[in-house]
């Protein structure tokens, strides 16, 4: 068999051909999974244009767009609303403000908390000389709830019911946020229900008429222990304003929790900016919680974003806080793909010498195979010997094995098999010698 030179340095350029396509075909996924992964546009869903949350998505908008992240605001009609959005798959809602008590149990699944941003106390105001203690008095009144999809009426049916105070005894009014402290003040509802922070614009506005009550709810204890997203709070006097006394007396009322929630599966990238930005927004000192209470990630009625917790827990990663965003979020997906790759990739090219060597061989054993059969045929073969037919065997094996191409390190099995061909021929030739032939050619 003649000696091909060149047969290791095409298996070399074979072997530099394959990793360099295996690397392009990694580059070419990496690339395609960091264009599809993007985290450059999200939409958030607010709430009414005179409410507190359509406040904050804008400041949310400044904090994102920092770090390149559009935030396009929806305004929407409230909480009940925004779990409907977040539950729609056709909807492009990716986070929005929700509150404690508004989504059903069958409404939980596919959205999750990313933090719970401050409390939202109910607050009850009315008008007459009568004090009002208890829900349960608002029975027979007009009582302003909120428009359908507003959170503060999903809030407040289920605690009216409680009180029996339903539709069949006392007049629900569609009305909420100032639209309800309106109808409040020009007499043509008794009772207006609101959820909000102090500085919601209702709310600041009716604490500060002095034509209009608050409830200070005597049983607020019974509802926290009975609804687990309530909790129960207490307003001190002077507390919102020392010159005008307001509250001229201690307040006592119960609250459920605003949160920022977004559909599960939400980027890891856009859930670490917007517990940041919440960090930002709501981690001062308010009117009823301290410089530690929020934001957090303690469960009120929805599950948890798990990368939520674990950003609020640890902050963020050491790439990160060396990085600007999209290059800390570029180099940590770059990771997550390229370490299962490297699993994949890293065995194969170990492996692929070997496949090349076994190939190789498995061409070389091939006909060894036929050798041994031939060679065992001569050994045994007694009577009439097919002389003929052996050589044309030998011969076609010979020429077959000068065509085969093997690897410089697999030459000697080459020129082995080579030596056995001479072997096996010059016993074909000694048995022609020792006893008379009768040349049997293949048909």
């Amino acid at each position: 068999m003649a000696r091909d030179l060149s047969a290791p340095r095409r298996v070399i350029v074979g072997r530099r051909v394959l990793t360099v396509v295996a690397i392009v075909v990694a580059a070419g996924l990496i690339a395609w999974f960091l264009e599809s992964t993007k985290p450059r546009h999200i939409v958030m869903a607010s709430g009414p244009v005179d409410g507190l949350h359509h406040e904050l998505a804008v400041r949310y908008q400044a904090i994102l767009a920092r770090n390149g992240v559009t935030v396009v605001e929806r305004i929407t009609t409230g909480a009940d609303e925004n779990v409907r959005l977040l539950l729609e798959p056709r909807s492009d809602v990716d986070v929005a403000f929700m509150l404690g008590g508004v989504a059903t149990p069958a409404e939980r699944e596919g959205i999750e908390m990313l933090a719970a941003l401050y409390y939202e106390p109910l607050w009850v105001f009315y008008r007459g000389d009568e004090t009002l203690t208890q829900l349960d008095e608002l029975r027979y009144k007009r009582i302003a709830i909120g428009m359908p999809g507003q959170g503060v009426r999903a809030f407040m049916e289920p605690l009216l019911a409680a009180n029996n105070v339903t539709a069949f005894n006392s007049t629900f009014e569609p009305l909420g946020n100032v639209e309800a402290l309106r109808a409040l003040q020009a007499g043509n509802v008794d009772a207006v229900c609101l959820l909000g922070a102090v500085r919601s614009p209702a709310v600041f506005q009716a604490l500060h008429d002095k034509d209009l009550k608050l409830m200070s709810l005597e049983r607020a204890e019974a509802y926290q222990r009975r609804y687990a997203h309530i909790t129960t709070l207490s307003l001190p006097p002077g507390t919102v304003d020392l010159a005008l006394r307001i509250p001229e007396k201690e307040v006592r009322l119960f609250a459920t929790e605003a949160m920022l929630v977004g559909r599960a599966g939400l980027a890891p990238a856009i859930t670490d900016l917007l517990v940041d930005a919440a960090r930002e927004l709501h981690g001062g000192q308010g009117y009823f919680e301290d410089r530690t209470s929020f934001p957090h990630t303690r469960v009120v009625d929805l599950p948890v974003s798990v990368e939520a917790d674990r950003h609020m827990r640890f902050g963020p990663s050491l790439l990160q806080r060396h990085l600007p965003f999209f290059v800390a979020s570029y180099v940590e997906r770059l990771v997550i793909l390229l370490v299962p790759l490297l699993f994949l990739i890293v065995p194969l090219v170990n492996w692929l010498p070997q496949l090349l060597r076994w190939r190789a061989r498995s061409r070389v054993y091939r006909w060894y195979g036929e050798l041994a059969l031939l060679e065992r045929d001569v050994e045994r073969r007694q009577g009439e010997l097919p002389i003929g037919r052996w050589l044309a065997d030998l011969d076609r094996i010979e020429h077959a094995v000068s065509h085969v191409r093997l690897p410089k390190s697999m030459a000697s099995e080459g020129y082995t098999l080579r030596e056995h061909i001479g072997l096996v021929r010059r016993a074909i030739l000694a048995r022609r010698e020792a006893a008379p032939r009768i040349d049997s050619l293949p048909a």
